[in-house]
């Protein structure tokens, strides 16, 4: 009986804890960037890159570049980070999206319109371009372009994604300080797998994003 008492009041207090663990669990409309290493990782990749004075813009366009390519059926780069970041997504035939909500990262904003929704260039085409890829190939370049195996796009709003620009860590951050950590991250990783440069001051901003990470 009193094993049967001590049962009847243990059982609510596991079923609360199991549904708060749950609520606080809970994907979210938000996907990481796929091959996302741990903090010391990354700081070792960051202490690796060539530390070297940004090239010059002569010669840049964004064609050079060829982005949103088709990757799986009728479905190009973009449409395949779409899916990926977003929650409930459903395509059509076309492999738009007609529904489903995507968290924005840097913002912390969620939106259900892919029309206001941006796939974002982790290290810009431009920046890459002034940090070795103007000496690449276009295929190279299209790779990088197009590049889902590593953490190198990521969907945001377009209004972040415009205030980012083509620009470095030294003048940009994500405005959600609690984002810095994973910019950081996705940012040096991607210099790390296609052997990119960076500036002293990008590489000192890196450093202190990098240092808010736990793990």
């Amino acid at each position: 009986m009193r094993s049967s008492r001590r049962l009847a009041l243990l059982l609510p207090l596991a079923l609360t804890s199991l549904l708060a663990f749950s609520v606080a669990g809970a994907p979210t409309a938000l996907a990481f960037p796929p091959d996302v290493p741990s903090k010391a990782a990354v700081q070792s990749e960051l202490n690796g890159l060539t530390v070297r004075t940004e090239g010059s813009m002569t010669g840049y366009s964004r064609e050079k570049f060829p982005h949103w390519k088709n990757v799986s059926g009728t479905c190009s780069t973009r449409e395949q980070v779409l899916k990926r970041d977003g929650d409930n997504v459903k395509v059509g035939s076309d492999c738009y999206p007609t529904s489903g909500s995507w968290y924005s990262y840097f913002d912390g904003v969620t939106r259900t319109s892919p029309s206001k929704i941006s796939i974002d260039h982790i290290v810009p085409l431009a920046e890459a371009w002034r940090s070795g890829a103007s000496g690449w190939t276009t295929a190279k370049r299209e790779s990088f372009a197009n590049d889902l195996d590593g953490p190198q796009l990521i969907a945001v709003t377009t209004e972040i994604n415009s205030t980012k620009g083509d620009r470095d860590p030294a003048s940009w951050k994500p405005p959600r300080t609690s984002a810095h950590c994973g910019y950081a991250k996705f940012w040096i990783h991607t210099k790390h797998r296609w052997q990119l440069t960076l500036q002293s001051a990008e590489k000192s901003a890196l450093q202190t994003m990098l240092n808010t990470c736990s793990y």
